[in-house]
């Protein structure tokens, strides 16, 4: 006989860790035996016991003994047990999607409430429909807010995480052309992060939106809005500085300039925030973190200080050097919107010896050829001398004699083996399945 989810909570609440993966289970965890396509956890329940309290199966027949807790569907139960779980904390839960940028805002933001509440959020990208869950299930009674990013591929996912999560505030970064296989179309993508400021619209939430960000405000957001952005009437405006490599903003709130009649004084009222970030696109999740902070009461010097503090980590947007070479390396995705404004911010930089090294865009279903030629195109219009572009889209254009095509980044790293590069400063993106990060070595 199935468990219920109350009786279940029970149990949680005794044993409050959860261990999904067989090869790294948490001593005195409740094991949740997920299938995938290529494997079945239910065969690992028993081994799991032996580190485990409970593990939780769906096979009658891996049942062994009362430490094992039968119940129909194994994922269908983890987020059964995870909206439970939210519903009796009731803590106050920030949403986070959007095509590109959602990881960097998510982290920010996190920075940035961490001064002043205890807060829970996502770890690394932690995003789907068992991430979601086990975000939520390692809140406890003693935070004051859940920040739960959530990511998709296809229509309907963020709508389901919003059932599991039921935030309460929500921001979606921006909508670009990712996962077109799965979404169909830009329009698919719209509809598909717009499933949050459904959720919000229809459970009276709050959304933070760029007011920069025509799109956004034409999908339907709730009725309560507060507006990130460069224009005035915001109720957090920016403006970038003039940048070497690492961007800096001022940000002003209208709280501080409510009462001045005149043009709002920039040099009295705002605040100037020098991040370790690379990029300008990084100025948008960086006002989203300032807007949230702001409107939860953080400080301004503890909202600025815990921007300035944050480094990029896990192949996001970081800049460091090798014994031979300058390397910005942005290689944890890849699609249309993040490659042009990689692209863009690389050649604004001022460097002398520049080298773009881009892996194949994946996931863009019929689209990817077209997608990949605009890139080409791209390249040829900022007059890109040194190019090293990988994998069987950009190979269609191989015609293009200026720039170096490869079909697998084995080929390019054995081409790098034979021709060194020194002295070089080098762009390296691409999709995570390309696995770009295998030359690193070699530069």
């Amino acid at each position: 006989m199935s468990m219920n989810t109350h009786e279940l909570y029970k149990i949680f609440l005794k044993n409050p860790k959860i261990s999904t993966d067989s090869r790294a289970l948490v001593p005195g965890s409740i094991f949740f035996a997920l299938k995938g396509e290529k494997f079945d956890a239910n065969q690992f329940a028993l081994q799991a016991l032996e580190v485990c309290a409970y593990a939780v199966v769906d096979d009658p027949s891996s049942v062994k003994g009362d430490r094992f807790i039968l119940v129909d569907n194994v994922l269908e139960k983890l987020q059964k047990l995870a909206a439970f779980h939210r519903k009796r904390l009731g803590l106050p839960i920030i949403a986070i999607t959007g095509t590109n940028g959602k990881t960097t805002t998510k982290e920010l933001i996190a920075a940035v409430m961490s001064k002043r509440h205890k807060v829970t959020y996502t770890k690394g990208n932690l995003n789907n429909h068992i991430g979601v869950p086990l975000t939520l299930l390692q809140m406890t009674k003693d935070d004051e807010f859940g920040i739960v990013e959530m990511g998709a591929n296809h229509l309907g996912e963020i709508a389901e995480l919003c059932k599991i999560a039921a935030p309460d505030f929500g921001i979606i970064t921006n909508v670009g052309k990712a996962h077109l296989e799965g979404f169909g179309s830009f329009e698919g993508v719209k509809k598909a992060k717009g499933e949050l400021y459904r959720y919000l619209y229809e459970n009276d939430g709050t959304a933070f939106i760029n007011y920069d960000n025509e799109i956004l405000d034409e999908m339907n957001p709730p009725h309560s809005v507060f507006y990130y952005g460069t224009k005035e009437f915001t109720h957090c405006q920016g403006k970038l500085e003039k940048n070497d490599i690492f961007m800096s903003f001022r940000w002003i709130s209208s709280d501080d300039v409510a009462d001045e009649n005149e043009d709002r004084n920039w040099e009295i009222y705002s605040h100037l925030v020098k991040t370790k970030l690379v990029g300008d696109y990084n100025f948008e999740n960086a006002l989203a973190a300032v807007c949230i902070g702001n409107y939860f009461g953080v400080p301004a010097n503890d909202i600025s200080q815990a921007i300035e503090a944050y480094t990029p980590q896990n192949n996001r947007s970081q800049l460091f050097e090798t014994p031979k070479n300058t390397i910005l390396l942005d290689n944890y995705n890849a699609n249309p919107s993040s490659v042009k404004v990689a692209l863009e911010n690389f050649f604004r930089l001022e460097f002398p010896n520049k080298v773009v090294m881009l892996g194949e865009m994946l996931e863009l279903g019929d689209a990817s050829g077209r997608e990949h030629g605009v890139v080409v195109g791209q390249l040829v219009e900022l007059n890109a001398k040194d190019v090293y572009l990988v994998g069987p889209s950009f190979m269609q254009y191989h015609e293009n004699d200026k720039f170096r095509f490869f079909s697998t980044t084995i080929e390019l790293a054995d081409f790098l083996k034979q021709h060194p590069l020194e002295g070089k400063q080098i762009l390296l993106k691409g999709s995570r399945g390309m696995k770009m990060e295998q030359i690193l070595d070699l530069l």
